[in-house]
């Protein structure tokens, strides 16, 4: 019975050592290792670009309305965000664009009321309203051709002009041996834009000029000849 017992801790103890294989070797796994994913962030919608603040995403509005459609609330608070995080812009101009369909006037009205539509949105999402003031084009700036469905698309639009805002110019020297760079001037300006009403034709006021001064110097008539 001790016999048995020995030969079955010998069987278990043997059991547990490692197992070699003869004639194995280890190989070797050739191959680069999986590309590294990189995450690349979408380009943003909403940027500011000298006097302008360019969106690269359309505004839209219900058909034939001035009433901006829930889809572009993401993009309109984009906008909004943009504008409070640079408070160097002052002020900018809201503009309305339409393509040739419909009347001008139409057309003139409905770029109005959407740029006030847009406007109306801004002031209620953290902007001031001394910052804003719209103007409707109507069919007067076209950037694309309106005889096409893709041009008339295109043509129907918001843009931003930024028309005062305070620049700072900076000269910046390096340090040759650190490579640090250090302000060594720094100025100040306030850039402001021409405004559309600058620009305007005066009304000729030289038939009104001409009449009024007929009548502070009337002319001398001679008297008719009686019979």
């Amino acid at each position: 019975m001790r016999a048995w017992l020995l030969i079955g801790t010998l069987g278990l103890w043997s059991c547990s050592s490692p197992v070699v294989f003869q004639g194995e070797s280890t190989l070797p796994v050739n191959g680069a290792p999986p590309p590294r994913v990189v995450e690349t962030k979408p380009p943003p919608r909403v940027e500011v670009r000298d006097d302008k603040i360019e969106i690269h995403e359309k505004i839209q509005f219900d058909y034939d309305k001035a009433t901006i459609k829930e889809a572009s609330f993401g993009l309109m608070n984009e906008i909004a965000s943009v504008i409070t995080k640079n408070p160097q812009i002052k002020r900018i101009r809201i503009e309305g664009h339409a393509s040739s369909e419909g009347t001008p006037a139409h057309n003139k009205t409905l770029s109005d009321e959407r740029a006030r539509s847009v406007m109306k949105y801004l002031t209620e999402h953290s902007v001031s309203p001394g910052e804003l003031t719209t103007i409707g084009f109507g069919i007067e700036h076209p950037i694309a051709d309106n005889a096409t469905e893709d041009g008339r698309e295109k043509n129907r639009r918001v843009e931003f002009t930024i028309l005062e805002q305070d620049v700072t110019h900076k000269r910046v020297e390096v340090d040759a041996q650190t490579g640090t760079e250090k302000v060594v001037e720094e100025k100040h300006e306030t850039i402001t834009a021409p405004d559309v009403e600058a620009g305007a034709a005066k009304p000729d006021t030289s038939k009104t000029d001409r009449k009024a001064a007929a009548k502070t110097h009337p002319k001398a008539t001679t008297p008719k000849k009686g019979g």
